[in-house]
Protein backbone atom coordinates (compact mmCIF):
# COMPACT_ATOMS: atom_id res chain seq x y z
CA UNK A 1 0.00 0.00 0.00
CA UNK A 2 1.22 3.16 -0.55
CA UNK A 3 1.56 6.04 1.38
CA UNK A 4 1.36 9.53 0.60
CA UNK A 5 4.67 11.78 1.06
CA UNK A 6 3.32 14.96 3.61
CA UNK A 7 3.70 17.65 1.41
CA UNK A 8 6.62 20.11 3.13
CA UNK A 9 5.57 22.96 5.43
CA UNK A 10 4.90 26.15 3.31
CA UNK A 11 7.28 29.30 4.16
CA UNK A 12 5.13 32.25 5.26
CA UNK A 13 4.50 34.53 2.16
CA UNK A 14 6.82 37.41 2.36
CA UNK A 15 5.79 41.12 4.21
CA UNK A 16 2.68 39.75 5.03
CA UNK A 17 0.24 41.88 6.78
CA UNK A 18 -0.56 40.97 10.36
CA UNK A 19 -4.11 40.13 11.13
CA UNK A 20 -5.67 42.79 13.13
CA UNK A 21 -7.36 41.42 16.71
CA UNK A 22 -10.59 42.64 17.78
CA UNK A 23 -11.35 44.49 20.90
CA UNK A 24 -14.00 43.33 22.80
CA UNK A 25 -16.16 45.41 25.55
CA UNK A 26 -15.18 42.25 27.69
CA UNK A 27 -11.63 42.87 27.72
CA UNK A 28 -12.03 46.65 28.47
CA UNK A 29 -14.63 46.12 31.23
CA UNK A 30 -11.84 43.28 32.65
CA UNK A 31 -8.57 46.16 32.41
CA UNK A 32 -10.99 48.56 34.19
CA UNK A 33 -10.91 51.45 31.17
CA UNK A 34 -14.29 52.39 32.83
CA UNK A 35 -13.00 53.59 36.11
CA UNK A 36 -12.39 57.94 36.06
CA UNK A 37 -11.33 60.08 38.55
CA UNK A 38 -13.10 61.30 41.82
CA UNK A 39 -16.18 63.68 40.55
CA UNK A 40 -14.60 66.48 42.17
CA UNK A 41 -11.61 66.42 40.33
CA UNK A 42 -13.33 65.81 36.72
CA UNK A 43 -12.86 68.40 33.97
CA UNK A 44 -15.88 69.27 32.31
CA UNK A 45 -14.52 69.00 29.40
CA UNK A 46 -14.76 65.18 29.41
CA UNK A 47 -19.05 65.46 30.25
CA UNK A 48 -19.54 64.04 26.65
CA UNK A 49 -17.25 61.05 27.21
CA UNK A 50 -18.58 60.15 31.00
CA UNK A 51 -21.81 57.77 31.20
CA UNK A 52 -22.19 58.10 34.82
CA UNK A 53 -20.97 58.03 38.02
CA UNK A 54 -20.60 55.74 40.64
CA UNK A 55 -19.96 56.25 44.45
CA UNK A 56 -18.14 59.17 43.84
CA UNK A 57 -16.24 58.28 41.08
CA UNK A 58 -16.98 58.84 37.08
CA UNK A 59 -17.57 56.11 35.06
CA UNK A 60 -16.34 56.33 30.96
CA UNK A 61 -18.37 55.31 28.51
CA UNK A 62 -16.50 52.23 27.03
CA UNK A 63 -18.89 52.27 24.30
CA UNK A 64 -17.63 55.00 22.84
CA UNK A 65 -13.91 54.07 24.14
CA UNK A 66 -14.11 50.93 21.92
CA UNK A 67 -15.13 52.88 18.74
CA UNK A 68 -12.65 55.41 19.97
CA UNK A 69 -9.64 53.18 19.68
CA UNK A 70 -10.89 51.48 17.08
CA UNK A 71 -10.49 55.16 15.09
CA UNK A 72 -7.59 55.82 16.09
CA UNK A 73 -5.81 52.14 15.94
CA UNK A 74 -6.87 53.07 11.44
CA UNK A 75 -5.41 56.44 11.80
CA UNK A 76 -1.96 55.13 13.02
CA UNK A 77 -2.20 52.46 10.61
CA UNK A 78 -2.05 55.26 8.16
CA UNK A 79 0.61 57.32 9.75
CA UNK A 80 3.32 54.70 9.87
CA UNK A 81 2.71 53.44 6.60
CA UNK A 82 3.18 57.18 4.83
CA UNK A 83 6.30 56.96 6.83
CA UNK A 84 6.47 58.64 10.33
CA UNK A 85 7.95 57.43 13.55
CA UNK A 86 6.21 57.47 16.47
CA UNK A 87 7.25 58.40 20.01
CA UNK A 88 6.09 56.33 22.79
CA UNK A 89 5.96 59.20 26.19
CA UNK A 90 5.10 57.76 29.69
CA UNK A 91 6.92 58.03 33.15
CA UNK A 92 4.28 57.48 35.55
CA UNK A 93 5.86 54.69 37.94
CA UNK A 94 3.08 52.32 36.58
CA UNK A 95 3.57 53.05 32.46
CA UNK A 96 7.65 53.01 32.36
CA UNK A 97 7.60 49.10 32.18
CA UNK A 98 5.16 48.72 29.32
CA UNK A 99 5.90 51.91 27.64
CA UNK A 100 9.47 50.16 26.81
CA UNK A 101 9.04 47.22 26.01
CA UNK A 102 5.75 47.72 23.44
CA UNK A 103 7.86 50.23 22.28
CA UNK A 104 10.73 47.99 21.29
CA UNK A 105 8.60 45.70 20.32
CA UNK A 106 7.20 47.62 17.44
CA UNK A 107 10.54 49.34 16.97
CA UNK A 108 9.70 52.77 17.84
CA UNK A 109 11.02 55.49 20.04
CA UNK A 110 10.48 55.82 23.50
CA UNK A 111 10.60 57.93 26.91
CA UNK A 112 9.63 56.10 30.51
CA UNK A 113 12.01 58.74 32.37
CA UNK A 114 11.54 62.40 32.83
CA UNK A 115 10.47 64.33 29.76
CA UNK A 116 13.73 66.50 29.19
CA UNK A 117 12.56 70.54 28.28
CA UNK A 118 13.10 70.79 24.29
CA UNK A 119 13.59 67.34 23.15
CA UNK A 120 11.43 68.41 20.28
CA UNK A 121 11.69 72.01 20.34
CA UNK A 122 15.97 72.10 20.91
CA UNK A 123 16.06 69.18 19.16
CA UNK A 124 19.61 70.06 17.92
CA UNK A 125 21.07 70.24 21.70
CA UNK A 126 19.53 66.96 22.40
CA UNK A 127 20.95 65.08 19.28
CA UNK A 128 24.32 66.51 20.51
CA UNK A 129 23.83 64.64 23.86
CA UNK A 130 22.82 61.84 22.29
CA UNK A 131 25.90 61.79 19.92
CA UNK A 132 28.27 62.40 23.20
CA UNK A 133 26.51 59.14 24.38
CA UNK A 134 27.21 57.02 21.85
CA UNK A 135 30.37 58.08 21.92
CA UNK A 136 30.85 57.16 25.43
CA UNK A 137 29.27 53.73 24.68
CA UNK A 138 31.62 53.04 21.83
CA UNK A 139 34.83 54.43 24.77
CA UNK A 140 33.74 51.82 27.21
CA UNK A 141 33.16 48.65 24.64
CA UNK A 142 36.89 49.16 23.33
CA UNK A 143 38.21 49.16 27.19
CA UNK A 144 39.40 52.67 27.11
CA UNK A 145 37.75 53.76 30.83
CA UNK A 146 40.39 51.20 31.84
CA UNK A 147 43.23 53.06 30.44
CA UNK A 148 42.20 56.14 32.61
CA UNK A 149 42.65 57.06 36.02
CA UNK A 150 40.35 55.92 38.66
CA UNK A 151 39.12 59.43 39.63
CA UNK A 152 38.42 59.96 35.85
CA UNK A 153 37.28 56.48 34.36
CA UNK A 154 34.50 56.91 37.49
CA UNK A 155 33.41 59.98 36.32
CA UNK A 156 32.92 58.97 32.78
CA UNK A 157 31.05 55.93 34.02
CA UNK A 158 28.21 57.97 36.29
CA UNK A 159 28.00 60.28 33.01
CA UNK A 160 27.56 57.71 30.68
CA UNK A 161 24.83 55.67 33.26
CA UNK A 162 22.99 59.27 33.53
CA UNK A 163 23.04 59.63 29.83
CA UNK A 164 21.22 56.46 29.36
CA UNK A 165 18.90 56.60 31.36
CA UNK A 166 17.35 59.22 29.51
CA UNK A 167 18.25 59.11 26.13
CA UNK A 168 18.03 55.12 25.92
CA UNK A 169 15.08 55.29 23.72
CA UNK A 170 15.81 58.13 21.63
CA UNK A 171 19.25 56.93 20.59
CA UNK A 172 18.22 56.10 16.92
CA UNK A 173 15.88 59.41 16.47
CA UNK A 174 17.26 61.60 13.63
CA UNK A 175 14.36 64.13 13.43
CA UNK A 176 11.38 65.32 15.25
CA UNK A 177 8.98 62.55 15.52
CA UNK A 178 5.68 62.54 13.26
CA UNK A 179 3.15 61.69 16.13
CA UNK A 180 3.23 60.55 19.88
CA UNK A 181 1.41 58.84 22.07
CA UNK A 182 1.32 59.79 25.52
CA UNK A 183 0.15 58.26 29.30
CA UNK A 184 -1.23 60.84 31.31
CA UNK A 185 -1.39 64.06 29.23
CA UNK A 186 -1.54 66.39 32.82
CA UNK A 187 1.41 65.14 34.09
CA UNK A 188 3.10 65.41 30.46
CA UNK A 189 2.13 69.04 30.08
CA UNK A 190 5.34 69.82 28.91
CA UNK A 191 5.43 66.96 26.09
CA UNK A 192 2.22 68.31 25.05
CA UNK A 193 2.92 72.00 24.93
CA UNK A 194 6.22 71.32 22.08
CA UNK A 195 4.53 68.84 20.24
CA UNK A 196 1.59 71.17 20.10
CA UNK A 197 4.25 73.61 19.20
CA UNK A 198 5.95 71.69 16.65
CA UNK A 199 2.67 70.12 14.66
CA UNK A 200 3.42 66.76 16.38
CA UNK A 201 -0.14 64.55 16.43
CA UNK A 202 -0.84 63.74 19.33
CA UNK A 203 -2.49 60.03 20.15
CA UNK A 204 -3.54 60.23 24.09
CA UNK A 205 -5.75 57.99 26.76
CA UNK A 206 -7.79 60.56 28.29
CA UNK A 207 -8.85 60.35 31.41
CA UNK A 208 -12.05 62.49 33.02
CA UNK A 209 -9.66 65.12 34.90
CA UNK A 210 -8.22 65.48 31.60
CA UNK A 211 -8.43 68.46 28.73
CA UNK A 212 -9.23 66.39 25.62
CA UNK A 213 -8.49 69.66 23.52
CA UNK A 214 -5.17 69.13 23.71
CA UNK A 215 -4.93 65.69 21.88
CA UNK A 216 -5.67 65.63 18.25
CA UNK A 217 -6.79 61.63 18.27
CA UNK A 218 -8.49 60.68 21.70
CA UNK A 219 -9.02 57.48 23.87
CA UNK A 220 -10.93 58.04 26.82
CA UNK A 221 -9.88 55.76 29.51
CA UNK A 222 -8.45 54.82 32.55
CA UNK A 223 -4.61 55.99 32.35
CA UNK A 224 -3.64 55.25 36.21
CA UNK A 225 -4.40 51.28 36.07
CA UNK A 226 -1.49 48.85 34.74
CA UNK A 227 -4.08 46.91 33.11
CA UNK A 228 -5.71 49.68 31.15
CA UNK A 229 -1.94 51.22 30.34
CA UNK A 230 -1.16 47.44 29.06
CA UNK A 231 -4.05 46.84 26.82
CA UNK A 232 -3.98 50.60 24.87
CA UNK A 233 -0.32 50.84 24.40
CA UNK A 234 -0.46 47.29 22.96
CA UNK A 235 -3.39 48.44 20.54
CA UNK A 236 -1.28 51.11 19.09
CA UNK A 237 2.12 49.02 18.95
CA UNK A 238 0.15 46.34 16.89
CA UNK A 239 -1.31 49.17 15.01
CA UNK A 240 2.78 50.69 14.70
CA UNK A 241 3.59 46.94 13.17
CA UNK A 242 0.80 46.67 10.97
CA UNK A 243 1.71 50.03 9.19
CA UNK A 244 5.24 48.84 8.97
CA UNK A 245 4.10 45.72 7.35
CA UNK A 246 1.61 47.78 4.51
CA UNK A 247 4.52 50.43 4.13
CA UNK A 248 7.36 47.19 3.28
CA UNK A 249 4.80 45.58 1.31
CA UNK A 250 4.24 48.91 -0.87
CA UNK A 251 7.90 49.16 -1.49
CA UNK A 252 8.19 46.19 -2.18
CA UNK A 253 5.34 46.39 -4.90
CA UNK A 254 7.04 49.42 -6.22
CA UNK A 255 10.12 47.84 -6.57
CA UNK A 256 8.62 44.84 -8.54
CA UNK A 257 6.64 47.39 -10.48
CA UNK A 258 10.22 49.11 -12.02
CA UNK A 259 11.66 46.12 -12.72
CA UNK A 260 9.20 44.70 -14.88
CA UNK A 261 9.24 48.63 -16.82
CA UNK A 262 13.06 48.36 -16.97
CA UNK A 263 12.29 44.77 -18.44
CA UNK A 264 9.42 45.48 -21.10
CA UNK A 265 12.13 48.77 -22.37
CA UNK A 266 14.86 46.30 -22.69
CA UNK A 267 12.63 43.79 -24.27
CA UNK A 268 11.13 46.36 -26.68
CA UNK A 269 14.73 48.31 -27.75
CA UNK A 270 16.00 44.38 -28.53
CA UNK A 271 13.07 43.39 -31.18
CA UNK A 272 12.51 46.57 -32.61
CA UNK A 273 16.13 47.83 -33.53
CA UNK A 274 16.89 51.73 -33.85
CA UNK A 275 17.38 53.27 -37.28
CA UNK A 276 20.67 53.25 -37.43
CA UNK A 277 21.40 49.51 -36.93
CA UNK A 278 18.91 49.46 -40.32
CA UNK A 279 21.33 51.66 -42.13
CA UNK A 280 24.59 49.70 -41.43
CA UNK A 281 22.81 45.91 -42.57
CA UNK A 282 22.10 47.79 -46.05
CA UNK A 283 26.03 47.44 -47.23
CA UNK A 284 25.27 43.79 -47.04
CA UNK A 285 22.76 43.52 -49.95
CA UNK A 286 25.48 45.60 -52.54
CA UNK A 287 26.52 41.85 -53.66
CA UNK A 288 22.95 40.78 -54.68
CA UNK A 289 21.66 41.21 -57.88
CA UNK A 290 18.61 42.13 -58.96
CA UNK A 291 16.52 39.32 -58.71
CA UNK A 292 17.85 38.32 -55.46
CA UNK A 293 16.80 41.58 -53.73
CA UNK A 294 13.45 42.26 -55.23
CA UNK A 295 12.52 38.32 -54.28
CA UNK A 296 13.68 39.79 -50.47
CA UNK A 297 11.69 43.07 -50.94
CA UNK A 298 9.30 42.65 -53.38
CA UNK A 299 7.57 46.09 -51.81
CA UNK A 300 10.77 47.95 -53.22
CA UNK A 301 11.52 48.39 -57.23
CA UNK A 302 14.40 46.85 -58.76
CA UNK A 303 15.56 50.36 -60.43
CA UNK A 304 16.72 52.39 -57.36
CA UNK A 305 18.54 49.35 -56.06
CA UNK A 306 20.87 49.08 -59.15
CA UNK A 307 21.33 53.10 -59.83
CA UNK A 308 22.03 54.25 -56.62
CA UNK A 309 25.44 52.33 -56.10
CA UNK A 310 26.10 54.04 -60.54
CA UNK A 311 25.21 57.06 -58.95
CA UNK A 312 27.44 57.27 -56.31
CA UNK A 313 30.84 55.96 -58.31
CA UNK A 314 30.18 58.12 -61.30
CA UNK A 315 30.57 61.54 -59.46
CA UNK A 316 34.49 60.89 -58.19
CA UNK A 317 35.65 59.48 -61.95
CA UNK A 318 33.92 63.25 -63.44
CA UNK A 319 35.98 65.07 -60.91
CA UNK A 320 39.43 62.89 -61.44
CA UNK A 321 40.63 65.24 -64.22
CA UNK A 322 39.82 68.19 -62.78
CA UNK A 323 43.18 68.89 -61.09
CA UNK A 324 45.34 68.26 -64.46
CA UNK A 325 43.59 70.92 -66.32
CA UNK A 326 44.66 73.32 -63.30
CA UNK A 327 48.74 72.25 -63.78
CA UNK A 328 48.18 73.08 -67.69
CA UNK A 329 47.56 76.53 -67.30
CA UNK A 330 50.34 77.28 -65.53
CA UNK A 331 52.48 75.52 -68.70
CA UNK A 332 50.87 77.81 -70.82
CA UNK A 333 51.51 81.16 -69.14
CA UNK A 334 54.88 79.78 -68.36
CA UNK A 335 55.50 79.44 -72.69
CA UNK A 336 53.95 82.61 -73.37
CA UNK A 337 56.79 85.41 -72.52
CA UNK A 338 59.12 82.72 -74.60
CA UNK A 339 57.18 84.34 -78.25
CA UNK A 340 58.49 88.07 -77.60
CA UNK A 341 61.95 87.03 -76.80
CA UNK A 342 62.36 85.36 -79.89
CA UNK A 343 60.82 88.59 -82.26
CA UNK A 344 63.41 91.25 -80.52
CA UNK A 345 66.12 90.45 -83.04
CA UNK A 346 64.33 90.47 -86.18
CA UNK A 347 63.05 93.59 -85.51
CA UNK A 348 66.59 94.89 -85.15
CA UNK A 349 67.46 92.98 -88.09
CA UNK A 350 64.97 95.16 -90.79
CA UNK A 351 66.73 98.28 -89.26
CA UNK A 352 69.64 97.86 -89.90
Amino acid sequence: MATATPEPPRAPAPHAIPQREHLTMKALLEAGVHFGHQTRRWNPAMKRYIFTQRNGIHIIDLQQTLGMINNVYQEMVDLVSKGGKVLFVGTKRQAQEVIQSEAERCGMLYVNQRWLGGTMTNFQTIKTRIAYMLELQQKRDQGYFRLLPKKEGVKLRDTLNRLEKYFTGVRDMTEVPKAIFVIDIGREDICIAEAQRMGVEVFAIVDSDCDPNKVDHIIPGNDDAVRSIRLITNRMASAVLEGLAQREALLQAQLEEAANADQSQFMTAYVSPDDDDEEEGLPEMEGLDTTTVADVLPSAPAAPVTQAPEAVVAEPVAEAPAPEAVVADPIAEAAAPEEPAAEEPSEGQKDE
